[in-house]
């Protein structure tokens, strides 16, 4: 039972961490939340509150201590109006003309706007009786309006946690304001369950919102990845199929040419050499038609295989594993830096595999099994991942980085040549990128790029 509870805490943060926004929906967001709906619901609201502080008269000083008191609460507040009025104006321009302004600075602007929100609330809370006063309510719509307009997790909760502690200090304000006063008029104070279930409220609403998030973000990336599942196992079978038929076609006829150019060399008199170049012309051209061919039929495997979805840190320990064994002893240590809410990766597992192990495997070739790995994992953005496997070797000069992703090149006295030209075809046929950054004695760092959505590109 321990170690099951043990497990499920480790897990944990998996289990409550969302992915990064997608940069269309949170815009989309932002324009339904704070343009479409805030913006007139603030207008009203600054009506109502121009005339709640400068012509209701509603905090007349009589001559108690209690009204003077509140009288200067409600001049600090009028101060404060002209502040939030200003401040909403600025914000409203940059709103209705948030599609000519950088997502991030609109994000700052929705975040700053609904501090000041919590602010105004939390002084009007003051006048209105602190713990007791009616606008309770309205910090949880608040909270409620804070988890839509800003879904990245680590901004959503400081912003809801701090709309909560601005409710609790206008409440000990109160509390610390009129602590003498209220006795005197008769007033009760308010009870310690009363502000405990409000405060618990305030937490509890806060937490229920992420969760709500994390839930919708669960099934929008299930059903995601259920769509371009469907769409990558069909391109590729479609893709297998037409290269199946090609290589079909061709084979034969490349064979029989082969065979009579072969015969006709075989038959030439001596002397003709004219006729014997073209001959070796066309068995040389006729062979390097099979070879482009041969790795046709390497596509048309595409649809033999299985579309898995798959974790990259997962994969990354798996490939770690077969690299460097605990029983070989390598002298190499292995530090790892993996991000959480990866996207699953839409691919064939041999694929992927193919690309880390030729990449690790090319790291501890370069060190000669001493130095130091460094492998990290993390979301990017457009719902890509990205892999970066870096050595401290002697590194890559710069005349030998455009020809190393070569089929055939190698630096290596048995190196095949293979290994990175692997490496670079399974990236692109997901739509992926791949570069290397190195300098002679400062070692490499291979970055690959692969889409979770992205279309497969099947004609690289």
């Amino acid at each position: 039972m321990a170690l099951i509870n043990w497990q499920t805490l480790r897990n944990l943060p998996k289990l409550v961490a969302t992915t990064p926004p997608d940069p269309e929906e949170e815009a989309a967001r932002l324009r339904f939340m704070e343009r479409n709906v805030g913006l007139p619901v603030k207008t009203i609201v600054i009506g109502i509150l121009l005339y709640f502080l400068f012509f209701s008269h509603w905090a007349d000083n009589t001559g108690t201590t209690q009204d003077t008191t509140q009288e200067v609460v409600m001049e600090v507040l009028q101060r404060f109006f002209f502040f939030y009025a200003i401040i909403n104006l600025a914000a409203g321009i940059m709103l209705l003309g948030m599609s000519q302004l950088p997502l991030a600075f609109i994000r700052w602007v929705a975040f700053t706007t609904a501090l000041i929100d919590g602010l105004s609330l939390a002084g009007l809370t003051l006048l209105t009786g602190g713990f007791d006063s009616m606008l309770f309510w309205v910090f949880l719509g608040l909270i409620v309006r804070n988890a839509v307009s800003v879904p990245e997790a680590p901004l959503q909760i400081l912003l809801n946690l701090l709309t909560s502690g601005f409710y609790i200090l206008a409440g000990f304000l109160d509390v610390a304001i009129y602590e003498f006063d209220r006795p005197l008029n008769g007033e009760s104070d308010t009870g310690t369950e009363p502000f405990l279930l409000r405060v618990a409220l305030l937490i509890m609403m806060t937490l229920c919102c992420y969760a709500f998030q994390v839930l919708v973000d669960k099934y929008q990336r299930r059903e995601d990845e259920a769509r371009e599942f469907a769409l990558r196992r069909e391109q590729l079978r479609v893709t297998g199929q037409l290269a199946s038929e090609i290589a079909h076609q061709l084979k034969n006829p490349l064979g029989i040419i082969n065979n009579a150019a072969f015969n006709l060399q075989r038959n030439v008199k001596d002397g003709k050499a004219t006729i014997t170049q073209q001959i070796r012309i066309i068995r040389e051209e006729v062979e390097r038609s099979d070879r482009i061919i041969t790795d046709l039929m390497g596509y048309a495997r595409l649809a033999d295989g299985r579309l898995e979805r798959l974790n990259a840190t997962e994969e990354l320990d798996r490939a770690l594993e077969q690299v460097y064994p605990a029983a070989a002893h390598f002298e190499v240590t292995v530090h790892r830096d993996y991000g959480t809410a990866l996207p699953n990766l839409l691919m064939q597992r041999n694929h992927l595999s193919e690309i880390l192990i030729n990449l690790l495997q090319n790291a501890r070739e370069a060190m000669n099994g001493v130095g130091n790995v460094s492998v990290s994992a993390h979301a990017g953005e457009n719902f890509t991942v990205g892999i970066k496997v870096a050595d401290d070797g002697p590194g890559i000069s710069s005349e030998l980085r455009d020809k190393i992703f070569e089929p055939y090149y190698t630096t290596k006295a048995k190196g095949t040549g293979l290994g990175l030209a692997i490496v670079k075809h399974n990236v692109e046929i997901y739509g992926g990128t791949v570069k290397v950054e190195s300098e002679p004695g400062k070692g490499a760092c291979f970055t690959i790029t692969l889409p979770a959505r992205s279309l497969i590109n099947l004609r690289k």
